[in-house]
């Protein structure tokens, strides 16, 4: 006889599986949420307090930690055969468990007495001793998994890599389970983890990485990288990467908004009384740059919008919904990925380094607006200002942004010199930089870059201060009547 144990939080499927088993001559242990939903359904179990003649006690924690338990589950009938006879313990063949849903109650804000009544003892244990024991004993922690596990157990039986499959799982399963109570339990007393621990799901394999030499894989089940295209090509590397920066710098802005970017960087950015009419001013900021690119909007897609959109080569459309009609005209470009906005994801930003990883935790930052130059800006340059600076802190450094109250004129980024992103900004700008402002990510250390814009026509420019030479730059502003102000807030992006 063979013998299934089952014990699940999440019911999904339970039922079905376990009326295969028993049609196929399992004998099910089981208890709880888990055993009340057989009975209810007239599935015939052995619950586990009868099994291990013991009784559950302290409300439940402790039932399944008994050695007829997992004895059964670690036993090998070619070396523990002897022993199981003499303890009559039966060997489990098939373990079918889920675990309580601590990462889901750790965002219900609860209190932590209440909390770690979430965080699952016996569920682990007995899932990571049958999978220690994958050479004999079968393990589904995935609901997703059932159909497989009953048409196994309908045909005789796993395979060894079957098996070893599931087992695989497991250990990611428990890997993910117990890093998510480690840092919530750090993140208390919001400080970083001695031993950061991270764990994504939802792999996907894409063709390359940034280059076809290089193997990539996209991991996330929200927020952008939990994204698949509506219609299009498989999203790339290059492309998770675009759309997120271009999502990033979106999200600045309450009104109808576009953005355009190209390697990481902006090209276009721009809002307008509707979408069409921010994408259009977003596209005419650098159109040769915005051939092949990534372009986001906070508003939906119309028609109007879907044929400017495949009028040109774009690589990927992000916006929030888009209309039937829309869909129907993209259709005309088959390789155009389309995706929905995401809501927002909130997390620690990751990056690789030789040996480890670098973590980055961004709070929202206070910028304190503080004019430095004798003259005031005009209203009209407040507002250029503010919007430029929401461009300038989602370009690559050293950035330099031209912009008036509603769009970007003049992109400068990624320079080892300011001075020389102040110049290319001027030599891509279309149109005129007569009273635009401008925006620096980081302070001017010298007046230089100031000086290309003021000769380019700008009248104003915001940057964080903090440079030694903060005064000479400011007597420079004077000199040639820019409004200058500081914010106190650096936005490099390396």
């Amino acid at each position: 006889m063979k013998w299934a144990l089952l014990s699940v939080w999440d019911k999904t499927g339970i039922v079905d599986l376990a009326q295969t088993l028993v049609e196929n001559g399992y004998r099910i242990i089981s208890s709880g949420g888990t055993g009340r939903a057989l009975g209810e359904a007239g599935i015939d179990f052995v619950e586990v307090s009868e099994y291990t003649g013991s009784p559950e006690i302290m409300g439940g924690r402790v039932k399944t930690l008994h050695p007829r338990v997992h004895g059964g589950l670690l036993g090998r009938p070619d070396v523990d055969a002897e022993i199981m006879k003499e303890l009559d313990i039966n060997p489990i063949d098939l373990v079918v468990v889920n675990l309580y849903p601590f990462e889901k109650m750790a965002g219900e804000n609860l209190g932590l007495d209440e909390l770690i009544e979430y965080i699952d003892i016996g569920g682990p244990a007995m899932i990571r001793a049958a999978a220690k024991n994958f050479k004999y004993v079968s393990v589904a922690v995935d609901p997703a998994d059932y159909p497989m596990v009953k048409e196994n157990v309908t045909n005789g039986g796993f395979t060894y890599e079957q098996r070893l499959g599931l087992a695989k799982k497991v250990f990611a399963r428990t890997a993910a389970y117990d890093a998510a109570i480690a840092n919530h339990l750090h993140s208390l007393d919001g400080d970083f983890p001695e031993v950061y621990t991270v764990q994504f799901t939802n792999r996907r394999s894409l063709r390359y990485g940034e280059n076809p030499h290089q193997q990539a894989a996209v991991y996330g089940d929200h927020g952008i990288a939990g994204q698949t295209p509506l219609q299009g090509k498989e999203m790339s590397y290059n492309n998770y990467l675009d759309v997120d920066a271009a999502v990033s710098l979106l999200r600045e802005f309450e009104e109808p908004a576009s953005v355009i970017v190209k390697h990481n960087n902006p090209c276009g950015v721009a809002i307008g009384k509707d979408g069409l009419e921010a994408y259009l001013a977003a596209r005419e900021v650098d159109p040769v740059s915005a051939y092949g690119s990534i372009v986001a909007l906070n508003t939906p897609v119309d028609t109007p919008i879907a044929e400017e959109l495949c009028g040109t080569f774009v690589e990927v459309i992000v916006a929030p919904s888009y209309a039937p009609e829309a869909i129907e005209i993209m259709k005309k470009k088959p390789n155009m990925r389309v995706l929905v906005l995401p809501e927002p994801s909130t997390a620690d930003r990751l990056r690789s380094i030789d040996g480890g990883v670098l973590v980055q935790r961004t709070p929202e930052p206070k910028e304190e607006w503080k004019v430095v130059s004798e003259r005031e800006p005009t209203k009209e340059e407040i507002a250029a200002m503010h919007f430029a600076m929401k461009v300038c802190k989602h370009t690559k450094s050293n950035a330099i942004i031209y912009a008036n109250d509603h769009a970007a004129i003049g992109i400068g980024a990624g320079q080892m010199n300011r001075v020389d992103s102040a110049k290319i900004a001027v030599e891509k700008a279309r149109s005129s930089l007569k009273g635009a402002v401008v925006a620096s990510d980081a302070f001017l250390p010298f007046a230089d870059t100031m000086e290309v814009a003021a000769a380019a026509g700008a009248t104003a420019l915001v940057q964080p201060g903090g440079s030694i030479r903060d005064q000479e730059v400011i007597d420079a502003a004077n000199k040639l009547n820019v409004a200058m102000v500081f914010t106190g807030v650096r936005y490099f992006r390396h």
